[in-house]
């Protein structure tokens, strides 16, 4: 045992998302078509797809101009939409953009306070410090009165997070959880998500701290009782305290919140299942994410997921018509805003995001304006070649290597930061070779003792000095977002002034913290890139 063991830990010192690329590319050869019959095997690696973008996906257009039913009122260029996902009509005043990490923690911690029916959190991790502890507690009280007021006590409390993110370290998520699970376990769910393509021999040597390279459950869903903030952002202490992201809350809309609350019941029906002893099973009858067949696991999620999306998208289609057939007892312009959650679950066939997305920036035309920011600039071919094609005006918001969530980390970690100048500087010349710099205008986000995550669009109509579309979830737009994580935004469409001036706020407070890329900005010392990360680049850029 001890030579296999010494062999395993050389593996694990030389690791890098490099040499996992070249690994998973000629494990997918060798093994692709076995697990396609339906073989098994210990040796049975990930089907990971590392190769250049497909040419983009397009949602097919309507036929005819009036759009889906039921979406009179919706702007026009976005009726599409209510072709392909949900279409939830809500009240304006009832969605709030919250601007900073205190406001979003305190805000959680007072919604799980008060919440009577339920708690739903999605996240990639836990955090294990004293702010996290206090989320806990928050919970462990709302349970308490629950039991207290009642002899079948309402409130369930639901946490889905990714298990090898969740499982790290000794003291981890799961363990933050467990005293929770152990005194109410019939009230309490933790759900793990495991990706499908970290099987085999590639699960075996990857090393903890890499593994979550290869995929995760990467939504952002804090929902109490109706009420649901949709964010970036992870549960822990420097998402709570100094790095930026972005977080909307939907208050009091009950259909907006069951639909997120089934589906992050939906995916942790296909995520191992957290127990009191902390050990972890499959629900009866549910294909083992790395143990079973590949495909088959695939297959039976999806199944799962596009249930939700479908069973949500005919109610509403129903719902939506019946209101613009009679609306007695509502006041005009009451409900003037409209949600569409984009999902995005490429490891299980689901690519909603990714098609609207899409969508999106082909239709954005020269009359367009579009604020576009990611923590982690990495546009897929697809994206960027519609950014550069395309004929709107482009704000691209990104972080300067200061506050990249890796600077300063040890390892190859550390090299991340020079990762993105690097990728940053050739997106920017591209820009200049298409002479397209009064078009594309690129921003770098600056502030001191603070991490920039925030990511997602606001979109300007020809002639608005307001936007009146975003999304704001947890996708990045790059590689990750699009072929390897679970991924969940929404879009908000609305008519309502109050609200396009909340975006508009938020939009110029993220900016005003920027400065403009221009040639100077990469001649700058801190801006060399050493040409070994020049030349990894390339093989790495699709694992962060």
């Amino acid at each position: 045992m001890a030579a296999p063991m010494s062999w395993r830990r050389l593996v694990h010192s030389m690791y890098t998302p490099a040499i996992a690329g070249v690994f998973t590319r000629i494990s997918d050869r060798l093994f692709r078509a076995r697990d396609r019959r339906g073989g098994s095997s210990v040796l049975l690696l990930a089907p990971l797809l590392a190769e250049a973008d497909p040419a983009p996906c397009r949602v097919s257009r309507p036929t005819g101009s009036a759009g889906a039913q039921g979406t009179d009122g919706l702007c026009t260029p976005f009726r599409w939409m209510a072709e392909h996902v949900p279409a939830f009509r809500v009240p304006g005043t009832h969605i709030h953009i919250l601007t900073s990490p205190d406001q979003f923690y305190q805000t959680m911690k007072a919604r799980i306070k008060t919440a009577k029916r339920r708690v739903v959190m999605a996240s990639l991790y836990l955090g294990t410090g004293q702010l996290e502890q206090e989320l806990v507690d928050c919970m462990e009280e709302a349970l308490l009165r629950s039991q207290e007021n009642s002899h079948a006590p309402d409130l369930k409390v639901s946490v889905l997070l990714d298990y090898t993110r969740g499982s790290r370290g000794q003291i981890n998520s799961r363990t933050m959880l467990l005293p929770l699970l152990q005194r109410f376990t019939s009230q309490m769910r933790v759900s793990l998500y495991h990706t499908p393509d970290l099987r085999g021999l590639l699960r075996l040597l990857v090393p903890q701290r890499f593994n979550e390279t290869i995929g995760v459950q990467h939504i952002k869903v804090y929902l109490f009782d109706d009420s649901i903030i949709i964010s970036g952002a992870n549960l822990s202490d420097s998402y709570f305290t100094n790095r930026q992201d972005r977080y909307v809350l939907l208050e009091n809309c009950r259909e907006v919140a069951d639909f997120f609350s089934d589906l992050v019941e939906a995916v942790g029906d296909v995520s191992l299942q957290l127990q009191p002893d902390d050990s972890v099973t499959m629900l009866e009858g549910m294909v083992h994410p790395y143990k079973g067949n590949r495909q088959d696991f695939s297959v039976a999620a999806r199944q799962r997921i596009m249930e939700v999306m479908t069973t949500a998208q005919v109610r509403q289609q129903l719902l939506n018509s019946s209101e613009d057939s009679d609306n007695e007892g509502m006041s005009e312009g009451e409900e003037d805003t409209w949600v569409f959650p984009l999902v995005q679950m490429k490891p299980l066939g689901i690519q909603v995001d990714e098609q609207v997305t899409q969508r999106l920036l082909t239709d954005a035309g020269q009359d367009s304006t579009v604020f576009l920011t990611s923590g982690y600039f990495n546009l897929t071919r697809a994206y960027m070649g519609l950014v550069l094609g395309a004929g709107a005006s482009y704000r691209i918001l990104t972080a300067s290597p200061e506050v990249n969530g890796f600077f300063g980390a040890k390892g190859i970690a550390g090299a991340i930061p020079a990762a993105y100048i690097h990728i940053a500087r050739q997106f920017y010349n591209q820009v200049c070779q298409l002479g397209q710099q009064e078009r594309i205008h690129l921003h770098e986000y600056h502030r001191s003792q603070w991490t920039f995550h925030a990511k997602g669009l606001w979109y300007y109509l020809q002639g608005q000095d307001r936007p009146c579309l975003t999304l704001i979830g947890s996708p990045n737009f790059g590689y990750r977002s699009v072929h390897r994580d679970l991924e969940a935004q929404i879009a908000i469409v609305t008519e309502n002034e109050e609200l396009q001036s909340q975006l508009q706020e938020e939009q110029e407070t993220l900016y005003q913290r920027s400065s403009e890329v221009s040639d100077s900005t990469f001649e700058q010392p801190d801006r060399h890139v050493k040409l070994w990360v020049k030349l990894v680049t390339p093989l790495i850029k699709n694992f962060f």
